[in-house]
């Protein structure tokens, strides 16, 4: 029985098509490219590898919208006790294939039922812009309740003003759904306003990545 509703956003099964259509050209990127593997970026592997090393033993680890499971399954060969999630059947199928060893599943990040003090950590790396503004509390809040004393959250997401509109992405491929963006002041408020506190922060450099990005490690005391 779900005790932790959330809206469901108008445009969830749109973002769902899109993501599933983008799937296999995204996946193929990462094993040809490398694009999503956190080892090419210093800065992001030490923020993934500083997670780890804080919640390692503080119990399973909950990877929210894992795509094509890069970071779940490098936290799985760190030795945690992580599955992966997705929005996408497409993304999920592709996780299964790249990384048979691990877990995964297909659920919105809105659709979670996750018991109150269960998770040593979540994460939500680069996926959760897609989220309407008045969405995206509720599901901070739902993070936070599932979280045991101490336990982190790590997230990423692109900075900016403005909300872009994708309409291609991945190859040309045609989607449609909305990339949210934050100044780095705003969503730590977020963060704090859903009951944790921010324990580490970096803006990444535009000139280094091709779009403005932030991440945030917060903790629950």
């Amino acid at each position: 029985m779900r005790t932790h509703r959330i809206d469901r956003p108008a445009d969830l099964d749109v973002v769902r098509e899109s993501y599933d259509r983008v799937a296999d050209n995204y996946a193929h990127m990462v094993v040809t490219t490398g694009i999503g593997d956190i080892r090419r970026h210093p800065w992001l592997k030490a923020s993934i590898d500083a997670f780890a090393d804080t919640v390692g033993d503080l119990g399973p680890v909950l990877d929210v919208g894992c795509g094509p499971g890069t970071v779940t399954a490098y936290l799985a060969e760190r030795g945690l006790d992580v599955s992966g999630v997705d929005l996408s059947p497409g993304m999920i199928e592709n996780a299964r294939r790249l990384h048979p060893q691990c877990r995964f599943s297909v659920a919105s990040a809105t659709d979670l039922d996750l018991a109150e003090a269960s998770l040593g950590g979540v994460l939500g790396w680069w996926s959760l812009f897609n989220l309407p503004r008045d969405v995206l509390p509720q599901v901070l809040a739902l993070f936070v309740r599932a979280l045991k004393p101490g336990g982190h959250f790590i997230t990423g997401t692109h900075v900016g003003d403005e909300d872009l509109m994708r309409t291609e992405a991945y190859g040309g491929v045609p989607v449609s759904w909305t990339t949210h963006k934050w100044r780095p002041e705003q969503f730590v408020d977020l963060i704090e306003q859903a009951g944790v506190h921010p324990v580490a922060g970096r803006r990444l450099d535009p000139a280094v990545h091709t779009r403005p990005r932030g991440g945030v490690v917060a903790r629950l005391v």
